[in-house]
């Protein structure tokens, strides 16, 4: 019986913000007290994206709480962090991103089965202030339809 999949933290904004238009799973390099934070749930991907830089994938702005039984050799809370991706892959991710004007977003952090740390990775294009408020005014239709749909059924 294998474990199952636990979510460290999720970046809902980034849906709100972003057109993802693909999704890609890496691996992150960490250090023992990163994965003993993380495995507290203490992240934030909130403001973090992914670069590409001499051939590797940088992840920037992620923040990782210090873990508090750390003694000296405690991780830098803001550093940059390696994502573990194969070379061909990273290749065509950097060709979309400087061809097309795209950016990589951390949509989540989790553990896999195996009980490593992954994050998700979505190939975004950012949103027009118009393209949020159609995105608003069509959840709210939604959400009236399914209102009007639950009173009906009340009868």
């Amino acid at each position: 019986m294998g474990r199952q999949v636990k979510i460290v933290t999720d970046n809902r904004r980034a849906r709100h913000d972003y057109f993802i238009l693909e999704t890609y799973e890496a691996g992150i390099a960490l250090t023992g007290t990163e994965v003993k934070s993380l495995r507290n749930g203490k992240a934030n991907i909130k403001d973090s994206y992914a670069r590409v830089e001499n051939g590797e994938l940088i992840l920037h702005d992620m923040h990782i709480s210090p873990y508090e039984q750390g003694n000296r050799f405690n991780h830098e809370p803001r550093r940059p962090r390696r994502l573990l991706m194969h070379r061909y892959e990273i290749q065509r991710l950097y060709g979309k991103i400087r061809e097309k004007g795209l950016t990589l977003i951390p949509l989540k952090v989790y553990f896999n089965e195996r009980g490593r740390a992954k994050v998700e990775l979505g190939l975004a294009k950012g949103k027009r202030l118009y393209d949020k408020r159609e995105d608003i005014a069509a959840r709210d239709a939604q959400r009236e339809i399914a209102k009007a749909f639950r009173e009906r059924q009340k009868f």
